[in-house]
């Protein structure tokens, strides 16, 4: 997508001109003429940076002439038994076995996390990168500190001896968010990590078009564009040289996820470990839903192959199917944006399957130039479309994929609305986490004195302990539930 700008001469302009005349978006120059010196080299520089015709083929694949849904394409629930679940019952007993696997990879860096951090916290009223997000905790650390520290954690539990783990960390920003997430990482000196052992990369961007199929200009000076979607994080990985910095690694693990879940477990290594026990190249965590009318979309099979239905896309008779004999949900498999790959998989699969993976239409109000007027517009309703492929796209052409089943409440709070929207929101985020530290407190032995009627404001520091694990010396004891716990040997008791 992104080529090399050349020099600013007539010919080159010139040139450059009649490729978007003959694309058919000629307009983008209309007030060329009119931009000083710089304004007109970021211009050109911006323009000679787009593939233009791929861009327009792109449009017309997706909008003018979309492929023809199969209308025979039938979608069925996964077949029981054909997934893992960490929620009891048979596969208790092995997750300990996928917990070991997983660990042996760590100790051997053989694992790496990807973290998709291209969004800012506008919803949450914050211009900043979502990761840079306080969602309320007593400790005030942010959504990448809270992650950042259970890598840390996680090392250290997977070191042997003086041999120490190494779990490399790669940051997908995009252009809003680039620099600024780069500068939080600086400021904090990595949050403990070392700077050798991050990988920042960007997400790329598409032009947005309008109705008709034409580019959009933000200003005169600027064509309006936006991030290419999670899905473009295959493409972004390859021409960004981290597959190359994995393999020079000898990392052969990876583990995908979502900036704005503060119950992630990075690296998380029953996960890692079931999906390479399988043999599988690509994996899922799932969550039970909540209810058949929750609006998250499913992991399930359409025509054979794996896939996501957004819950739009499924019927309300079919959303509330149960499973034969039980009164579990057929379609049950939240998805939660958390996957598995190897790194062969990514370099060496992905892609011959990334010019399969269709685009996705999504009407937004975008702020442009009405080239009629010249004056610039901030629109009421949707005036144009930004074009997006999913992360997901790829799992139909996955040959051994792993599912795993987890528990939403230990691995799953998203933040996605603004506060005091009651819902996926920081607050909710907040309560989640801290639930879980006492959950984590009460599983070693302790009893956290909660006041009826109270929020308490109990936090474990993920540096002591990232699952549950190192709080044997708690046992007994009663703690105070204000406070955040840094050592396990200086607790407030009540």
């Amino acid at each position: 997508m992104v080529q090399s700008a050349p020099s600013f001469t007539a010919e080159s302009l010139e040139a450059l001109k009649k490729r978007y005349a003959d694309a058919a978006q000629g307009h983008v120059f209309a007030y060329f003429e009119d931009l000083d010196d710089e304004a007109a080299a970021a211009l050109f520089e911006q323009l000679s940076s787009i593939d233009v015709e791929r861009c327009n083929e792109f449009f017309d694949r997706t909008v003018r002439n979309p492929v023809a849904q199969d209308e025979a394409a039938t979608i069925a629930p996964l077949e029981s038994g054909s997934f893992g679940s960490t929620l009891g019952g048979a596969d208790a007993a092995t997750a300990d076995e996928w917990r070991a696997e997983g660990m042996r990879l760590i100790r051997a860096n053989k694992v790496a996390v990807i973290l998709l951090a291209g969004g800012q916290g506008t919803r949450l009223g914050s211009s900043a990168p979502k990761g840079c997000y306080d969602i309320g905790l007593p400790s005030e650390k942010s959504l990448f500190q809270i992650q950042a520290e259970r890598i840390r954690r996680l090392q250290q539990l997977a070191a042997d001896g003086d041999r120490a783990a190494t779990i490399p960390w790669l940051v997908m920003t995009s252009g809003p968010t680039s620099a600024a997430t780069q500068k939080a990482f600086e400021d904090a000196q990595f949050f403990g990590l070392r700077r050798e052992d991050v990988y920042f990369f960007n997400q790329g961007v598409l032009p947005c078009f309008d109705f008709e199929g034409r580019i959009m200009l933000e200003r005169p000076d600027r064509v309006a564009v936006a991030p290419d979607g999670n899905g473009g994080i295959y493409e972004a990985l390859r021409l960004s040289g981290a597959l190359e910095w994995l393999r020079a690694r000898g990392v052969e693990h990876i583990h995908s996820y979502c900036v704005d879940n503060c119950l992630v477990r990075v690296a998380d290594p029953t996960f890692v470990g079931y999906a390479a026990l399988r043999g599988a190249e690509c994996g899922a965590l799932v969550v039970p839903k909540k209810s058949w009318d929750e609006s998250v979309g499913v992991i399930c099979l359409r025509n054979g192959r794996f896939a996501v239905v957004e819950y739009s896309e499924i019927d309300a008779e079919t959303a509330q199917t149960t499973r034969p004999g039980s009164a579990e949900l057929a379609f049950n498999a939240g998805n939660i944006c958390n996957h598995y790959y190897t790194l062969d998989f990514l370099q060496k699969r992905v892609p011959g399957i990334e010019a399969q993976l269709e685009h996705h239409v999504a009407k937004k109000k975008i702020k442009c130039v009405d080239l009629e007027s010249g004056a610039q517009v901030a629109p009421a309703k949707p005036n144009g479309i930004k074009l997006e492929r999913f992360v997901f796209d790829v799992f139909p052409f996955v040959d051994r994929m792993a599912i795993l089943e987890v528990d939403r409440k230990d691995q799953f709070s998203p933040l996605k609305n603004a506060p005091g929207s009651g819902s996926d929101c920081p607050e909710t985020s907040r309560d989640d986490l801290i639930a879980q530290c006492i959950r984590f407190a009460e599983a070693a032995g302790a009893r956290v004195q909660v006041t009826p009627g109270s929020a308490p404001r109990f936090e474990i520091s993920a540096l002591v302990s990232y699952a549950g694990e190192g709080l044997e010396s708690l046992s007994g004891k009663t703690l105070a539930a204000d406070q955040h716990i840094v050592d396990v040997d200086s607790v407030v008791t009540a």
